[in-house]
């Protein structure tokens, strides 16, 4: 499956991240950690677009659902090969079907969060949300399929094969799914959001959508938030995955 235009657009938001890198099962993490008490047993897994670690939009999300009392754990999916920032400069034509081909496929980056959970729960870590922003949320729905998790959300996903992965997400996995969606989205269109709310209809562990009007593919991570309508369809959608995992983490 390819990815569309819109994968590697957006803007780069200000702000000064508050985590550290840390090494979790010999894996590079961001680690977002909140200030007050929090349960050491569950922890949230941010599962970055294809821009990683480096985009600092990326630790600022971290840092906010730190601040909702989740401790975060953002791992480092490309081996220090990220998309580099800079791709979101106008008129860049950077080839992203061919880094994706050059080592950072699904099979690619599974180990790597298996081997970061293993090291969680290694210390003592039993229950994981996981959430996925575009790309990410490939790798989440991945994970809920092996019920590696014990809730899931994703904004804007990429390369879900519909309604395939749909069908199977409802067949085989037991974790409480939140999709934030938009208007315009050529990965997950209006089709692919009808679809996911008949086949996910009487999904007993518990389904949700919402939809941002006026939004594009990435404004949960990398919109522009001089755009009033885009500035609040992030806040919305990272509201309602903070009340998600609230609920059900």
């Amino acid at each position: 499956m390819s990815f569309c235009k819109d994968c590697i657009k957006g803007v780069t938001h200000e702000g000064v991240p508050e985590g550290k890198m840390e090494v979790i099962g010999g894996i590079e993490c961001y680690i977002a950690t909140p200030t007050i008490d929090y349960p050491k047993d569950k922890v949230v897994l941010l599962v970055t677009d294809v821009f990683g670690v480096p985009l600092v939009n990326n630790k600022l999300l971290s840092d906010d659902f730190a601040r909702n009392g989740f401790r975060t754990i953002m791992p480092d999916l490309y081996n220090g090969d990220a998309v580099p920032p800079d791709a979101l400069n106008p008129g860049n034509s950077f080839d992203l079907q061919g880094w994706v081909a050059a080592g950072h496929e699904q099979e690619d980056i599974r180990p790597i969060l298996d081997n970061v959970i293993a090291g969680l729960k290694a210390d003592g870590v039993n229950s994981f949300a996981a959430v996925g922003y575009c790309y990410g949320a490939r790798h989440v729905f991945n994970l809920a399929f092996d019920n590696v998790i014990k809730v899931a959300a994703g904004a804007h996903p990429s390369r879900l094969k519909v309604p395939e992965d749909l069908e199977k997400y409802v067949a085989v996995s037991k974790a409480p799914l939140l999709i934030n969606t938009c208007t315009v989205d050529q990965q997950f269109p209006h089709e692919s959001q009808a679809r996911a709310d008949a086949i996910f209809k009487d999904f007993g562990p518990g389904y949700r959508r919402e939809y941002f009007d006026g939004c594009t593919h990435g404004f949960a991570v990398r919109g522009d938030l001089s755009d009033p309508k885009v500035k609040a369809g992030k806040e919305g959608a990272f509201q309602a995955t903070v009340e998600w995992f609230m609920k059900y983490l």
